[in-house]
């Protein structure tokens, strides 16, 4: 009797066990022939050649060209302002006038013992000529007259430091002065810079200076006019490393026609080390799982993972180094969804490519 409940036992157990296993296959195969014939609908693109540039990103401030301080060479009291704060001046044109009367009359005081030397000069050289005066005599007076004509260009270079010019053209800063304000030597007037062309100053890291050279294209932004690019070129390259920050100062040129950056604006930089040509598809094509990157390319009708390496990337798209070639057709929708077998169906949709900013490079799970 007790052999008999053993094996009714055992029998009980077995069908339980296989009626389990049973249920749990069941679905999971269930669920496998579902997805093999699932067609999720893809939309593709071919891989295409394009100019692919390898840039390195760096901040700047923006310099004129050409600064200085106006400032006045002598004491005295304006009498004349020929300039409005922001305005463009022309080189040599006079922006500022001193009282220059004193000076005026100093200079006409030695014109005139200069005047009266010469003549005294010529009239000694005519009596030497006859031996009436001695050669000490006219050697005397022509040592008198140049000194006078040293004293004539003195007082002119004093009357001139009452008129204060444009050194070069530029435009005129703010400036907290008055006609009828008295001025002493050294003291700042205004500003004058010359920004028809800004010089850009920035840093590139150590790593990057064997791919630098002057000559090499580059292109700023800046907040104050955030929808435009602005374009230079690298002019000067700094002789030293800084020690502190492993980095080399340059320099570069960035036209400015219309009088829009001004000194001091800070600018973000895009460098351009390199140009190749390059196979590169839709940023929004790639799947990232940890270090490693994929895409979904179509093989007939079945999706396939492909394992992709990357290079650099531009707005909206990215390099592929290794792992397609140009006949490959890249699914740029739904993949996140897919994989590796499925089925699929390629639709057209002309709106299926989004910008970088909607659409960063997606991570795998």
């Amino acid at each position: 009797m007790a052999k008999q409940w053993l094996i009714a036992m055992v029998i009980i157990v077995v069908a339980i066990l296989g009626a389990g296993a049973f249920l749990y296959l069941e679905p999971e195969e269930a669920a496998q022939e579902r997805r093999q014939k699932r067609v999720s609908p893809v939309n593709v693109v071919l891989p295409a050649s394009a100019v692919v540039r390898d840039k390195v990103a760096a901040v700047g401030t923006l310099r004129a060209r050409e600064a200085v301080e106006l400032t006045s060479e002598v004491n005295g009291r304006v009498v004349a302002l020929n300039f409005r704060p922001g305005e463009k001046v022309a080189k040599g044109q006079l922006l500022v006038r001193l009282d220059d009367r004193q000076a005026q009359v100093d200079l006409k005081v030695v014109e005139a013992q200069l005047a009266d030397a010469r003549r005294q000069y010529e009239r000694a050289q005519s009596l030497r000529s006859n031996n009436s005066i001695s050669q000490a005599q006219v050697d005397e007076l022509s040592t008198a007259m140049a000194v006078l004509e040293s004293q004539r260009v003195a007082a002119q270079t004093r009357l001139e430091d009452h008129r204060i010019e444009a050194p070069f053209a530029g435009i005129v800063g703010l400036v907290d002065l008055s006609v009828g304000a008295y001025v002493t030597t050294g003291e700042s007037i205004a500003t004058l810079d010359a920004t028809d062309r800004m010089e850009l100053t920035f840093s590139v890291p150590e790593r990057y200076i064997g791919q630098i050279s002057q000559g090499q294209g580059l292109t700023a932004r800046t907040a104050a006019f955030p929808d435009e690019v602005f374009e230079g070129t690298l002019a000067e390259l700094g002789s030293r490393l800084s020690d502190l920050s492993r980095s080399l100062p340059v320099k570069a040129w960035i036209d400015n026609p219309e009088l829009r950056l001004r000194p001091g604006q800070f600018m973000s930089v895009s460098l351009t080390l390199r140009e190749r040509q390059a196979l590169v598809i839709p940023e929004q094509a790639v799947l990232v799982q940890g270090d490693k990157a994929f895409v979904f390319t179509t093989d007939g009708e079945q999706a396939r993972r492909t394992e992709v390496q990357l290079g650099a990337r531009e707005p909206g798209q990215v390099e592929v180094l290794a792992g397609l070639n140009a006949e490959d057709s890249v699914v740029i929708t739904g993949q996140d969804r897919l994989s590796s077998g499925d089925k699929v169906t390629v639709v057209e949709d002309d709106n299926a490519l989004v910008s970088s900013d909607a659409f960063p490079l997606k991570h795998w799970q």
